[in-house]
């Protein structure tokens, strides 16, 4: 496996560093987020993403997408995320996309990828049921009834919940929560009647939701992939989400360390450029090997994806961990090496700190994925 980006993905990738400098830098997010935009990211932006492409890397040129693969993606996740760039890629272009792409039926993906695709609809997947995740345990039960399923249950902390057209749902079809088996996923309209929507306030002011159904009917056409294989579908399905949060992650720390060496070498105190004391220069020296640790574990995870490395689970909790643990450490320093102005909203480093919290909690953290990574290599 060769940790280096191919011509076409280093391409993407210097198109969307290009992009997000240029159209959405951190005041955009933070226009955003001032004026409590309901949607929490800006539908025109999202349209020129569409017109880049974005919208459809993940998606066969059958169905209008580029099929540049899960690296292809996470490249462009890693660029937006330096900025804090706010939009439905991860929820759509990244969980909706693969999932469709590679569990739906053949009448799903004509009707669903298309959409996907022209930026028509946006996506999003509805898994946990409290705030520790874990998807086996859960509780949210399907039950038949004349020749259609009933779902009835709450999700909670689902990102892009709140705006989301599409919802791909994990439920119980059989068993009792924990139960590895008698999990299914059903594809959703987020509009079915049943369906309501709490919009959740994050410290990192982006969109997330706990969506309650109640007494929701669905048709067994809305089935993604078998009944009752639903635990191995979703845990494939986490895993590329884990692989492309890890990418957003590892963004988040390059730009929380780059925005905190730009800060060293311009405050002065006592008349001396802080940057010069090697007590601060080896903090900064710590955060730059861990920040290159972490290159090296999310480009080995989203090449293993698009290389269907067996190892792949482990890949992605490698990764999942390594980039929670870096973006923690490196936007804990960020605000002690600014000090207390590090916190305050004049200064954007302080959304990184936020940011970090949030997203270390995204489809299990680094605790979570720690314990996953010993439990799979047989420890």
């Amino acid at each position: 496996m060769k940790l280096v980006l191919s011509e076409e993905q280093q391409f993407l990738k210097d198109t969307a560093k290009n992009f997000a400098a240029e159209r959405t830098p951190v005041n955009h997010f933070r226009s955003l987020r001032d004026n409590a935009d309901p949607v929490l990211w800006d539908k025109d932006i999202w349209q020129e993403m569409v017109a880049l492409g974005w919208s459809g890397i993940l998606i066969p040129e059958d169905f209008g997408g580029s099929n540049f693969g899960i690296a292809g993606i996470s490249v462009i996740l890693q660029e937006c995320a330096k900025t804090l760039t706010p939009s439905p890629l991860f929820a759509t272009a990244v969980l909706g996309a693969y999932a469709i792409t590679q569990f739906g039926t053949k009448k799903q993906k004509e009707k669903y990828l298309p959409q996907i695709v022209n930026g028509k609809i946006t996506t999003a997947v509805a898994v946990d049921e409290s705030s520790h995740h874990n998807p086996i345990n859960s509780e949210m039960k399907a039950s038949i009834k004349d020749d259609k399923y009933v779902l009835e249950g709450k999700k909670t902390f689902v990102v892009d919940g709140a705006s989301a057209d599409l919802l791909i749902v994990l439920v119980r079809t059989s068993g009792n929560p924990g139960d590895e088996t008698g999990l299914s996923l059903f594809i959703v309209d987020s509009n079915e009647e049943g369906i309501s929507k709490i919009k959740l306030d994050m410290a990192d002011s982006r969109n997330y939701a706990n969506i309650i159904f109640s007494n929701v009917s669905v048709s067994k056409d809305q089935l993604l992939g078998d009944a009752e294989s639903g635990g191995e579908t979703i845990e494939r399905i986490l895993d590329i989400g884990r692989i492309a949060m890890s990418a957003e992650m590892l963004g988040n720390a390059e730009a929380a360390f780059e925005t905190t060496l730009e800060y060293l070498k311009q405050r002065k105190q006592f008349g001396v450029l802080i940057g010069t004391f090697q007590a601060l220069q080896h903090r900064a020296a710590e955060m730059f090997c861990e920040l290159e640790l972490t290159k090296s574990s999310v480009m080995a995870a989203m090449h293993g994806a698009d290389e269907n490395s067996n190892e792949l689970q482990r890949l992605a909790s490698l990764a999942k961990t390594i980039a929670g643990e870096t973006l923690h450490l490196v936007s804990n320093e960020a605000i002690q090496m600014h000090g207390g102005i590090g916190v305050t909203d004049e200064y954007d480093v302080g959304f990184f700190l936020k940011r970090s919290r949030v997203a270390e909690q995204i489809f299990g953290s680094s605790k979570f994925h720690t314990e996953r990574y010993a439990n799979l290599s047989g420890f």
